[in-house]
Parts: structure tokens; sequence; C-alpha cells
């Protein structure tokens, strides 16, 4: 299939869908083929479904069942924007038995990925198997100093009229700056139906929330069973580098990918290694 049809049948067309739950309106988006273990995308720090790479979404969905959604106060979802991670990954639950799923595999990158650890520890059985990118453990060092990271980013952004994205996901060298060239000009592939910017009220509630995980006790991720895929760059300065070592040590048999010249969104930099390496995982 070409590059062409891909985009033409992809995650950029897919319309929005809504389920309610608890007096709350989820707004979400799903594509390819049902009838196995949905995969749930849990996005990042003041992302809506409209931040998702499409050239990560695209190639999973060839071949599983993909949900991304909305959480609450966030995008087109009703509500306001939950205080704590815990409560994040409650919500997180609430809209999957909504759809009717008791199993699902979890693909959360930074925030994400904290809600995921939360969901998998508070919901066992809910979860078959997790994806971890860009993110750290409660308890972890360095996370609670991402108020001042990102708000120094946005900062250097705006005076250079960029996304703030380019600083915080990116190294600003010659591999890092054209890599968040093409992942913004991808974000902006899909033209309709896009979903309103975080407000920034509900942005701001979800830095304090992730600075509280970043200060909260440790949790015991030996009690985690479920197969784990932890990647990230070398580089991250949003959530250190260091804490995906460091989930990889406690968390039983997980597997461990760290891309190198990258930062927070080593993911996106390294699409084509990282997408074959979620595919082989998940189909184990």
């Amino acid at each position: 299939m070409s590059e062409q049809n891909i985009q033409a049948s992809g995650y950029l067309n897919v319309p929005a869908k809504t389920v309610t739950a608890d007096g709350i309106s989820y707004a979400y988006r799903e594509m390819g083929p049902k009838g196995g273990v949905p995969v749930v995308f849990l996005i990042h720090l003041a992302g809506t479904m409209d931040n998702w790479d499409p050239r990560i979404i695209d190639p999973i969905a060839a071949k599983h069942h993909v949900i991304t959604f909305s959480n609450r106060g966030v995008g087109a979802s009703t509500g306001s924007v939950p205080d704590s991670i815990e409560s994040m990954a409650d919500d997180a639950s609430t809209f999957i038995h909504a759809l009717g799923y008791q199993k699902v595999d979890l693909f959360g990158f930074s925030l994400g990925g904290m809600i995921a650890q939360s969901l998998v520890l508070k919901h066992p059985s809910l979860v078959r198997k997790l994806v971890l990118a860009g993110t750290g453990p409660a308890g972890g060092e360095g996370i609670q100093k991402i108020i001042g990271t990102t708000y120094y980013d946005m900062l250097r952004a705006t005076l250079t009229r960029q996304d703030p994205k380019e600083f915080l996901f990116f190294n600003r060298n010659a591999a890092g700056k054209p890599a968040a060239r093409a992942f913004i000009n991808r974000l902006k592939e899909r033209t309709t139906n896009r979903e309103a910017p975080i407000k920034l009220q509900a942005f701001q509630t979800q830095l304090k929330a992730i600075r509280r995980w970043g200060l909260s006790p440790s949790a015991d991720l030996g009690v985690i069973t479920q197969p784990a895929l932890i990647a990230n760059g070398d580089n991250d300065r949003m959530v250190p580098s260091v804490l995906s070592s460091d989930m990889h040590r406690r968390i039983p048999g997980s597997e461990l990918v760290i891309y190198p010249d990258s930062g927070h969104g080593g993911i996106f930099q390294f699409h084509d290694r990282f997408v074959p390496a979620v595919l082989e995982f998940l189909g184990r």
C-alpha cells in the first residue's frame, strides 16, 4: 500500500465517537481490525487525540485494534481534569469498561505512561501488556522539576515562534531539529474535525498531578506480572532517561529500548525502529 493510500485511510481521517460513563462523555477514535485485544493509547501532558504521531498509530492499527481517547476535561471529553494520576487511571478504567472491554493492552507515553502504571497497579486484571514510553515511576527523581522545564521551554518556543514540543521532545542539534520539524508537520496532517487545544487551567492541573506523582512514595512495581516494553531517548529533559532504566530493573521480565541522540520524543524520532519493536512485542 502506498504512503498516500495509507494516509487516506489512516488515523488522520478517523472520525471521533463518544461514550458516556459516570456522567462524563469521553471522546475517542478507533481503527484497525476488531476481535483481538485492543491497544488503548494514553496521551501526554496537554495532549489531545490529535497529538498522536500517525507514523506510530497507522502501522500498529494495520495489525491491531487501536483506540485513542481524550482524558476527562481534555479535548472533546467533558468534565474537569483530575488532580492526580490515580484519578486519571480510574477514568481510563471507566472509559475502557464503558466500551465493553475486559482486557486491553496499554500504550502510555509520558503522562500516559504514568496513568498506565497506576492503572495496571489498581486494575491488574484489565491489562494484558504494557508499552511505557518517555515516562517514569511514582517518586521518580527529577519528575518534580517538570513544571520549571515545561515553562522554560514554552518561553523559548514563544520567543522563536516554534511549537514547545520541538524543545521539550527533541534535542536541539543536527539530528533533533529536523526530527522535531518532521514530527510537528505530521501532527498537522489532520485538517478536519480536530479537537480544541487543552485549556490553560486543565494544563496547569495536569502539571501539578505529574509533580505530585514525582513527589509521591515509590510504588512496588515488582507486583506487575504483565509483559512490559519500556522505551525512551537517551537524553529526556522532561522525564529523566535514567528512570526508564529504573522501571526496567523493577518490573520483572520487562524489556528496555533506549534510542541514541534523542530526547523525550525518541519514539517519534525513531518511529521506523520503534514500531517494529512494538508490533513484535504485542504480537508475541
